[in-house]
């Protein structure tokens, strides 16, 4: 069965840039809500108990028509939600270092023009979706909780939720604002260590 896990940090410990109340609505119900909904989709079939939500991803096209969208939408949450707890942290921020900034330099000539062009991007989201940097320093946009696995591509190294219940009790609709706060709390060591186990 699969299970929401335990956050490395207090619910508040984001204060500054996000509530508590929005950690604890967004870790305990979505979240969870998304662990439920997969637990159930996948309970009637034995051969598939036991596979961690990245094989379920990664071969969801052959899965059972009755529970594909399902997974897509569920495990997708989940997969992606399991991430998203771990790029943020109370002693985020600033900037990353090593070949991972390295890759940033080369590739969007400064840090700050990379931060731009990733905020564009969600910002200009339409609806509820992710944005994320893949190993190759792509960044990308998805809809909904659609896993960038299942499109037979890499794993991401960092990925920002802008769904609605990601920040509406703290920012209303005012999505930028958001975005601009959670550079604020970026797991930069955690997406590091993604980085070079991409290699």
């Amino acid at each position: 069965m699969f299970s929401v896990p335990a956050l490395t940090y207090n619910y508040d410990a984001l204060e500054d840039y996000i509530s508590a109340d929005i950690m604890q609505l967004h870790h305990d119900k979505h979240h969870q809500g998304y662990v439920d909904k997969l637990n159930a989709a996948v309970e009637k079939y034995p051969d598939l108990q036991g596979l961690a939500v990245e094989d379920l991803l990664v071969k969801l096209d052959t899965l059972p028509d009755d529970i594909r969208t399902t997974v897509r939408n569920n495990g997708g949450g989940h997969y992606n939600h399991c991430l998203f707890w771990l790029w943020m942290s109370p002693q985020g921020g600033g900037q990353p270092s090593g070949p991972l900034l390295e890759a940033i330099l080369q590739r969007y000539g400064s840090f700050d023009a990379f931060t731009e062009e990733f905020t564009t991007k969600a910002v200009g989201l339409f609806g509820s979706g992710w944005v994320w940097l893949q190993p190759n320093m792509d960044i990308v946009t998805t809809q909904n909780q659609d896993s960038l696995l299942s499109k037979g591509e890499a794993a991401p190294l960092l990925g920002l939720d802008v769904w609605e219940h990601a920040y509406y009790l703290d920012y209303k609709n005012k999505r930028p604002d958001y975005i601009a706060a959670w550079w604020n709390v970026v797991n930069w060591p955690v997406v590091e260590q993604r980085f070079d186990a991409s290699k």
